[in-house]
This record gives C-alpha cells, structure tokens and sequence, in this order.
C-alpha cells in the first residue's frame, strides 16, 4: 500500500520529510482513516507514510488563559477522560464518546478527524460551534486559521501538502455558557451521523439568549451554521414556542441530499428534531448528567499513549529488509524482515504466524482483529505493521498463562458464548481490558466495551453473561 514508512521524533523531522515527498506522503497518527483509504485506493499516488505517533508533547490538553488547546495527538479517549473538556467544553467530549467504538478512540486523533473533511465526522460540528481555530505548521512558519475556513469542500480543506497541524484551539466555555451535541446514527455505536447538531449558548443575567451559535453535520458538502436560527434566539428566552420556531428555521437551512444513510426529506425533518432536542436540554440545564460515569476505555495502564523512551528515526521501505520489524508479541522479542507494507493484522496473521486475531471486515467494524498495542485495545486492521517496531503486542494466543486459562476464556467456555467463534477472539481481549480495568464492571460497562465488536451469530446474552461470571471469578480470587 506504501513503499516507505517513517517513524519520526520530532515536529522538524516531519516537516522534513513532508517538504521532500509533498504530495507523495501522508502523515499517520491513529491511522483510521488513512489506511482504510489506501487500502480501497482511495489514495493515489500516495507512497509515503510519516509517522508522528511517538513525537513527545503532541498529544497534551491544556488551557492559555480561557482557550483550550489541543495537540494534534490528542486522541477521542483522552477528550472523553478529560475533566477540563468535560466542564468547559462538553460537547467535544460528547462528540468523541460517539465515535466508533474503545478500539477505535484509543487511535484515532481529533486532527485526524477534522483533517478527512468529511462532513459526518461528528468532532468537526462541535468545534465549529465552539470558534475553534487550527494551526498548520510548515517549515516556513506557521499560521492559525478559523476552523470554519479550513474547508473548501467535500474532504477538501487549505493544508498544504506540506503542513502538519500542530494545534487546535478553541474558547473555553464560561459560566453563562451552555453546550451539547446530539447525533442521529442508524445504530447505537460505530455509527456513521445521519445528522448531527452542535449548539453553544451565552445566556444574559435574565436568562436570554445572548449569544447562539448553532452548527449542522452531514446535510451539506461541509458543516453548516444556521444564521437565520441563530438570530431568532437573541434577546429571547428558551420557551417552548421559541424553541419549536428556531427548530423549523433552522431546519430550513440546508438542502440535504439522498444517499445510503438517509433521504433528504428525513434528514430536513430530523434536523428540526434534533435542534429543539438540543435547545430544551439547554434551557433545562441538564446537557451534563447524561454523561456517562468511569466508561469503559480500554486503554490499559498507559491510557493509550506510546512509551516516552523512543528515540531515533526509522525507515521501513517495502519490499526490502534493510531495517527489520523489532517487536514484542505475547512477551516474546520478534525480529521480522517482511511485512512492512501492511496493516498490524495481516502482518500478525502472515508474517507473525499467529492466526488467532481475525479479519471480519478490515475497516474497524467488526471487533474480531482487537489486539493490545503498547497496553491499549486496537483494531490491528487500522494500524500500519511499521508501527510494531520497538511496541509491545499482546493477541488472544497471548491471554492464557500457562495452562491457566484467563478468567473471560473460561467463562466463554462455561457461559457456552462461542458460537461460530469467529468473533470471540475480539471479543476475549476487549473483556480482558475490560476486566483490567474494571474488575467488577457495571452491565453498562461491559456494554461500553464490546460496542465495537460484532457478534454475527447475535450470541450477546450469553457473552454478557461469560463478561459477568468472570468478573465474579475474579473477586472470588481477590
């Protein structure tokens, strides 16, 4: 899929690397939209993948005076444990608990997502709706932009071919201001939005709208404001009778087109829907209850940051054994020479002969390929195999001790949760994280942590079941 890899240290040696190959090179962070990309040659001429996961500093969250910034390794599991992102900018973080599944947020980055420009991406609305700006940094120099100028398109944005964004900014949210996000997807995780809605409001000292800012997804090539909605609610209260006014106005807005997910007509209606949704959670105050307590991350101990003792580029070129895959898989040190132009699970499956973890779709849908990167839950279909050099892997071979069996492979076998058992090996290591890190979890809990994986044989009462008698197992052991 590429012909080379590099693993960088720096922001330099990435901005090198983008001014020599330009148009010829991506830069790789969680890897889950670009290699689903270049796998269905989505990406031509696409030859070189830079890798600034392991560049220290990156993925900080903190706060300049009243705007929050966030480095462009900042990841949707980091945004959904964050205490400061919780409480002054809640519908980020509400935004990030919508995508995809643990596996998937353990990876994938905020920047990431604003970078594909597809309007469904659910973390672009919010930021919309909260001003935020992006900085894109080039050898040159660097420049901030509006957020709300970074699109020109559909998956179209002003990047340079050699820019890296290196922050996202945007205004904490002060005491009179109020926030949330509410998405429409055709399933309750790992869903695409139908539509999505961010709304952020300032509310005057009597309780009327001082400020409205109110943004739209997936209803046009870009994210939309509805300036005509927005006006309706300024020197008003969020009575009834305004919120259903604003609602049909803003609904009125867009010119949503038909496609696989939804009709035109649905998406204008779920629009109004959505927006009054939103406008009474925030005339009751009551966005910030609905947020869910101690979730399930699935990112061990780590919490899904790479080891801070990496130093030294690496170069991978395919085809070739000039630099070797230094890994560490089930707690044994390999030295693979091939393998280097694949995702981490047919590289564990070919290369690595270990046939446990399974391709069910090789797009992050399906669960069945979830192994332990650097101590946090992936899908090894949406992580590049270079990037095994010098981690630490662990796969379902790698769950038993000795002729132990862990305590969610015994419960599996007593709970009869295996039915065709294509997806159990998913399934084994996503309770296994689970049990690490909640070892008495609430059914919400085991729940959360199996909402990315997908059992085809529809067998999920009996492996809730297998996730319940092994935490049993385990505080009987304790």
């Amino acid at each position: 899929m590429w012909t080379q890899y590099f693993t960088v240290t720096s922001v330099t040696e990435a901005l090198q690397l983008l001014a020599e190959h330009r148009e010829r090179a991506r830069v790789i962070a969680g890897g889950t939209d670009i290699l689903i990309e270049l796998e269905r040659g989505q990406r031509p001429g696409v030859e070189v993948l830079i890798d600034i996961s392991r560049v220290p500093g990156l993925n900080t969250i903190t706060m300049y005076g009243d705007a929050i910034r966030l480095g462009p390794l900042v990841t949707h599991n980091q945004i959904v444990a964050s205490e400061l992102i919780i409480t002054r900018g809640l519908p980020l973080a509400q935004a990030c608990w919508e995508v995809g599944a643990p596996q998937i947020r353990n990876r994938a980055t905020i920047a990431g997502n604003l970078i594909t420009a597809s309007p469904a991406n659910d973390t672009i609305t919010p930021l919309w709706a909260l001003d935020a700006h992006v900085t894109l940094t080039a050898l040159e120099g660097e420049r901030t932009v509006p957020i709300r100028e970074f699109y020109t398109g559909l998956r179209r944005t002003i990047m340079r071919p050699d820019e890296l964004l290196t922050a996202i900014t945007f205004p904490a949210l002060a005491a009179n201001e109020r926030g949330v996000f509410i998405k429409l997807g055709l399933r309750r995780a790992q869903a695409i939005s139908v539509v999505n809605t961010a709304v952020v409001l300032a509310l005057a000292e009597d309780q009327t709208v001082a400020r409205a800012s109110i943004a739209l997804g997936s209803v046009a090539p870009t994210i939309i404001q509805t300036p005509v909605a927005e006006q309706a609610l300024i020197g008003r209260a969020l009575t009834p009778g305004v919120i259903d006014e604003v609602a049909r106005l803003a609904a009125a807005t867009p010119t949503p087109i038909d496609d696989v997910r939804s009709t035109a007509e649905y998406r204008t209606e779920m629009v109004r829907v959505l927006v009054a949704r939103a406008l009474r959670t925030l005339a009751a105050d009551s966005q910030a209850p609905t947020w869910a307590e101690a979730p399930a991350m699935l990112w061990g101990p780590g919490q899904g940051h790479a080891p801070a003792d990496w130093s030294g580029v690496v170069a991978h070129q395919a085809g070739t054994a000039i630099t070797p895959i230094e890994t560490t898989i089930n707690g044994e040190p390999r030295q693979i020479t091939t393998g280097h132009d694949k995702t981490l699970l047919r590289f564990l499956r070919e290369d690595a002969g270990l046939i446990g973890t399974k391709e069910g779709c090789a797009e992050g849908e399906c669960g069945a390929c979830t192994v332990f990167l650097d101590g946090a839950a992936v899908m090894a279909c949406m992580v590049a195999a270079p990037r095994a050099h010098g981690a630490v892997i662990e796969t379902v071979e790698g769950l038993r001790d000795g002729d132990q069996l862990h305590p969610i492979q015994a419960a599996f076998i007593d709970q009869a949760a295996v039915q065709c058992g294509y997806c159990t090996p998913g399934f084994l290591m996503a309770g296994a994280k689970l049990l690490e890190e909640h070892p008495q979890p609430t059914r919400a809990q085991i729940e959360q942590s199996i909402s990315g994986n997908l059992c085809r044989c529809t067998g999920y009462y009996q492996i809730i079941q297998a996730f319940i008698e092994a935490s049993q197992a385990l505080k009987e052991t304790n």
